[in-house]
């Protein structure tokens, strides 16, 4: 058996669950070392949304400011346009807290950001290009992680948070539950000019759904399409794609010949389950290697930092003084389970009733509860509670600064 506390904790994912948990964890003084298979965080078609839940933690480590000086749009409220009219669905300017809007700002910025305040601790560490492809196995316990190169590292703990498809879940035989998405999503940018305000918005319409995120100076896209049914839409031809996209969302219109190809047009496979037990000795899974969610909402990347927060508030001290993190680990997964299955059960009754309601009809009907979001403002604070603020959201453990 190892010395665990002469080893480092092993996080093996650059993602949102990994650079946060490396953070904390090195912020309380635990060496940690980050693994990312990747050269770099610049990969498109990533979660953007930084909901006020993951702004309220900025805030608690005193780097809201900092973070907020990176490249970033505001959204204090998000709707639908349902057969050509406009409805608001939730209010985030009526939240409490500091940050009462979403923050729209590429991934890659946050991750640098993370990357950044994280090296200010000497027990940080991240290895770019760093592929971890499977476990050292102990004689009663996960021991450290092998590399693609061969090499072998050890650790006090290894932290799965190597995304949905996660290699070390697999290698560790943790059990999963699939929850089933009746949905995949095309994403795809089309040109915009620049507005003085975020017009991230979705679209209902035609038997068809099309969320435009805003990203500035372009519009990125997701066409949600029934599960498997990507080749039909291809072999129907680019051309009826763009027809059926501009005609569903008409402000793409006049810049939709910006889809040259195919090429242009990347398809999201989307999973929708959770690990039904998160852990084995000297091993934790967080973020998308415990739990994969669909993209309604755009609450993954916010439910994966929460579930860092969860595992640093739970195992930072007793790791800092080189404590067996084992019996511990059960804790994390109780913490978390409680909005992994709420948000998971939100939405996949959005899949069924609201998505799966608009791909059938092509005279769309606004439903009931959107008519009294309307009628009555003040409950848009509800939906914005539920996608802004989660359930149990965590607060950062005071700790060394």
């Amino acid at each position: 058996m190892i010395a665990r506390n002469n080893h480092p904790v092993v996080i093996v994912g650059g993602g949102p669950a990994g650079m946060m948990a490396g953070l904390l964890l090195a912020r309380a003084g635990v060496m940690t070392v980050v693994l990312e298979k990747h050269r770099d965080f610049l990969r498109d078609f990533r979660g953007d949304t930084v909901h006020p839940s993951t702004l309220d933690i900025f805030s608690e480590l005193d780097l809201l400011d900092a973070l907020l000086a990176r490249e970033h749009d505001k959204v204090e409220s998000v709707g639908a346009v349902i057969g050509g009219h406009e409805y608001r669905i939730a209010d985030f300017s009526r939240l409490p807290g500091p940050a009462r809007f979403i923050a729209m700002m590429p991934q890659w910025h946050f991750l640098d950001f993370v990357a950044e305040q994280a090296r200010q601790f000497p027990a940080f560490s991240l290895r770019m290009e760093a592929e971890a492809v499977g476990l050292i196995e102990g004689a009663t316990r996960v021991e450290g992680v092998r590399l693609a190169t061969g090499e072998a590292l050890e650790a006090a703990l290894v932290i799965a948070a190597d995304g949905r498809s996660s290699v070390l879940r697999e290698a560790a035989g943790l059990p999963r539950k699939d929850l089933g998405a009746p949905i995949d999503v095309l994403w795809f940018r089309v040109p915009k000019p620049r507005t003085p305000e975020n017009r991230t918005q979705g679209y209902i319409d035609r038997g068809e759904m099309i969320v435009t995120i805003d990203r500035g100076d372009y519009f990125q896209c997701a066409r949600v399409i029934e599960k498997g049914a990507a080749d039909r839409v291809r072999a129907a031809g680019l051309a009826r794609f763009r027809v059926d996209v501009a005609a569903t969302v008409p402000p793409l219109a006049d810049h939709i010949d910006a889809i040259a190809d195919w090429d242009d047009v990347k398809l999201l496979t989307v999973s929708l389950d959770r690990l039904t037990r998160w852990h084995r000795p000297g091993l934790l899974a967080i973020g998308d290697a415990a739990h994969a969610m669909s993209p309604v909402g755009g609450v993954g990347i916010n439910l994966a930092i929460q579930d860092a927060v969860a595992a640093a508030n739970i195992l930072a001290a007793p790791l800092a003084r080189g404590a067996d993190p084992d019996p511990l680990l059960h804790r994390v997964q109780k913490r978390r389970m409680l909005p992994v299955r709420t948000i998971q059960a939100v939405q996949r009754a959005v899949h069924r009733n609201v998505i799966g309601a608009a791909m059938r009809e092509k005279a769309p009907r606004v439903p009931a509860i959107v008519r009294l979001l309307q009628a009555v403002p003040a409950l848009q604070a509800l939906p914005a509670w539920l996608l802004g603020l989660g359930i149990r959201r965590e607060h950062v453990s005071k700790g060394p600064a």
